[in-house]
């Protein structure tokens, strides 16, 4: 028997989604600020990244953090259906294959005991297809989590500041690189901010965040 779709039960086909579900996946297409990527009404810098800069350069975003993206993210997240990461991955790699190249991928990284929690790091499955579809060096070494935060989604916006202060070291030399950042999703950015702002004390260039998935603002429909 085919392999069933990870979304809605029928048969799946190359990837482990069906045809009608992939023919869904919201593609982050729409005008959206080049910094953080999310929507604004032209494609120009939204207030929040003009207010204060976020320490990343710009991202890319493959899919709307909408249905049904958003019933595949948390499967490969906090489902373990590592099924999920082979087509996301290829997702980030095709939004990404004409953004400035960088000079490696960075993964963000997990607390170890976080990750002997879960078994696998999200990022680091849909960093691996990336690098391997768009030829680029995925150093998995250069940076660590240090503490280990409690989980961000139920934190509001300053909350996710301070759960995030001082959770990453660089242990890798950086300086003058290129790196771009590979997560799963991005909400409000402060997790990626503060990695991106580890790297930049490390001497890094220049930082882009390349995101499976971007959360859509409050009452925005795709």
């Amino acid at each position: 028997m085919p392999p069933a779709c990870l979304l809605c039960g029928a048969d799946a086909g190359v990837y482990p989604v069906c045809t009608a579900c992939l023919d869904d996946l919201p593609w982050h297409t729409q005008p959206h600020c080049p910094r953080c990527a999310s929507p604004t009404p032209d494609g120009s810098v939204c207030g929040a990244c003009l207010q204060r800069a976020p320490a990343f350069d710009r991202t890319v975003a493959a899919l709307a953090y909408a249905f049904p993206a958003d019933r595949l993210v948390p499967r490969l997240k906090y489902g373990g259906q590592l099924a999920a990461a082979p087509l996301l991955g290829t997702c980030l790699a095709e939004a990404a294959a004409d953004a400035p190249r960088p000079d490696r991928l960075v993964a963000m990284p997990l607390h170890p005991a976080r990750l002997r929690q879960r078994g696998f790091n999200p990022a680091a499955e849909l960093a691996r297809v990336v690098a391997e579809q768009l030829g680029l060096p995925l150093d998995a070494d250069c940076c660590r989590r240090v503490r280990d935060t409690p989980p961000q989604v139920a934190l509001k916006y300053d909350a996710r500041r301070r759960n995030v202060r001082g959770a990453f070291a660089c242990g890798g030399d950086v300086a003058g690189l290129h790196i771009a950042l590979v997560d799963d999703v991005m909400t409000t950015g402060t997790s990626l901010d503060e990695l991106a702002a580890t790297f930049k004390r490390a001497g890094a260039r220049e930082i882009s965040c390349w995101v499976a998935a971007r959360t859509l603002p409050p009452g925005e429909k795709r």
